[in-house]
């Protein structure tokens, strides 16, 4: 309940001062200059009355005006009648045309003073006096400021000065939520001058669905509202991982210690009490901005990073293994290791260098593009995992990675699949395999360019094998043929020089019997 009359008795004040403020800065900017002086008597009564509304609830200080009813006369309501006639004359001094905001804000002023006085006789009894004319002090010269905040400008002039030089950021949007209507217009105003994109909500709950309706880089926030307060806003917002990012300021007619404490535990950036000194406003938001940026920068930098490194893997799992990544990752190396019983599989295009004399470099990349990519789907499909591909030459592998049953079978099955559906694909060309199995060295070779390959005789023998095939069928040697011969269709070919080998026996694979396919 304190609090509550407390804030009520600030929010008026808060309109006399900050409605008092923006007139003296259109005023400075050149046109008005002859209402300076009264602003500032008013400013100056304002902030005087800042003191006293402080008294009014001070624990000790309170039972003063409590107990004499011409301290309250003297130091609250005779200020504000004050106010009220002054803002009154600018009134009729300003009406005429183009003069519209001018009258309206003078109002303003003078509806909150009266409102002010109606809360000190409800809060304070006594009988309110007509308002008229009221009599400056004798001894106050033109343009006195009967109260100043220390530290704050003592003329107008010092005041825009002060806001010139206060810290700023370029653009933003702000959202202000405040119950008061009163506080929302003159926020609103305020910012829009200094060039901020500017919302506004009347309560928590509105802030919140306009902050997830739209982006905005700073949140000014009220405490006191109904439906949804500051401290229920605030506590939401920073639970959301959408929103918890966006700075809040609170802006707050409560200076209650406890109350700081408890918004700034809750992860507001910074707090004002209202009302607040212009210049102060405008610093303490270019430096939430500024940190926002700053964090979003660093927030922006993260995702690049990750997205590089997320495309880093992806190149590294289409050089190498996924096996073979995994292992690198870890360890930054990968350990050369012999596997036994592994199926090596070699296929290229039958009079490719023929082919590449007569067509464009486009046309041949492209065909040969979409050949490669049906051949590494086989492979997939197949079990086997591609090794590289050397021009026209395709290499890959069954059981080096993981334990195959059958790696004869499962090549033999692949190259005939491969055979088909080279035939298919434009220019229908006509490839030829070769298939061994045996024991090979794998591991990964060069530090620029990583290369996961493989070695040993196994791997001769069948690229030996492919070169030995005739163009639509997977060559053998006599062993391998036995551990495939009853799912296969094929013929031997004879007794074959192979280079490096002396003669083989070898057979040609045509098709597979039936649906043996693995």
């Amino acid at each position: 309940m304190y609090n509550t009359v407390k804030h009520n008795f600030r929010t008026p004040l808060n309109h006399i001062i900050g409605y008092c403020e923006m007139l003296l800065e259109e005023a400075g900017d050149g046109s008005g200059r002859q209402f300076v002086a009264e602003l500032e008597q008013i400013h100056g009564l304002g902030r005087r009355l800042v003191a006293t509304v402080n008294d009014l609830f001070d624990p000790i200080k309170s039972d003063a005006y409590k107990t004499d009813a011409r301290l309250v006369e003297r130091e609250l309501r005779a200020p504000l009648r004050e106010i009220a006639e002054r803002a009154r004359s600018l009134q009729r001094a300003a009406g005429g045309p183009g003069n519209d905001s001018f009258v309206s804000d003078s109002e303003k002023i003078a509806s909150a003073a009266r409102e002010l006085l109606r809360l000190s006789l409800e809060h304070f009894g006594g009988v309110e006096m007509e308002l008229g004319a009221v009599q400056t002090p004798a001894n106050a010269p033109s343009g006195t400021v009967f109260f100043r905040r220390p530290g704050a400008p003592e003329t107008t002039e010092e005041a825009s000065k002060a806001i010139e030089s206060a810290p700023t950021a370029p653009g933003g949007a702000i959202l202000v939520v405040d119950d008061d209507s009163g506080n929302r217009d003159m926020l609103t105003r305020r910012l829009a001058r200094l060039g901020y994109e500017v919302g506004e909500a009347e309560n928590g709950r509105v802030a919140l669905e306009r902050l997830r309706a739209k982006k905005f880089d700073l949140t000014l926030l009220d405490i006191q509202m109904p439906e949804m307060d500051g401290y229920e806003a605030l506590s939401h917002l920073k639970q959301d991982a959408a929103l918890r990012d966006i700075p809040v300021i609170v802006l707050s007619a409560s200076d209650e210690t406890e109350g700081v404490a408890r918004a700034i535990g809750l992860g507001a950036e910074d707090y004002l009490p209202k009302p607040f000194e212009p210049a102060l406003l405008q610093a303490r938001i270019g430096a939430s901005l500024e940190k926002k940026r700053l964090r979003d920068r660093e927030v922006s930098h993260l995702q690049q990073i990750q997205e590089e490194k997320r495309r880093a893997d992806e190149l590294l799992h289409v050089i190498l293994p996924h096996d073979v990544v995994a292992e690198l990752k870890q360890t930054s190396a990968v350990k050369p290791r012999r596997c036994e019983n592994v199926g090596v599989l070699f296929c290229d295009i039958v009079s490719f260098t023929a082919y590449c004399d007569k067509h464009a470099p486009e046309e041949i990349h492209v065909r040969l593009q979409a050949l490669v990519e049906a051949f590494e789907g086989i492979a997939a499909a197949h079990g086997l995992e591609k090794i590289k591909t050397i021009g026209d030459s395709f290499m890959a592998t069954a059981g080096l990675l993981a334990p195959l049953a059958e790696p004869a079978m499962n090549c033999v099955a692949c190259g005939l699949a491969m055979i088909e559906r080279a035939r298919e694909l434009p220019p229908h060309w006509q490839i030829r395999v070769g298939v061994h199995v045996g024991p090979v060295i794998a591991g990964v070779v060069g530090r620029r360019k990583y290369q996961y390959d493989v070695w040993g005789d196994t791997v001769n023998t069948a690229a030996r094998l492919e070169h030995a095939a005739t163009a639509g069928a997977v060559c053998v040697t006599a062993q391998t043929w036995e551990t495939v011969r009853a799912r296969c269709v094929g013929a031997p070919q004879g007794w074959t020089e192979i280079k490096g080998k002396g003669e083989m026996a070898l057979h040609q694979i045509t098709a597979l019997r039936g649906t043996g396919q693995p």
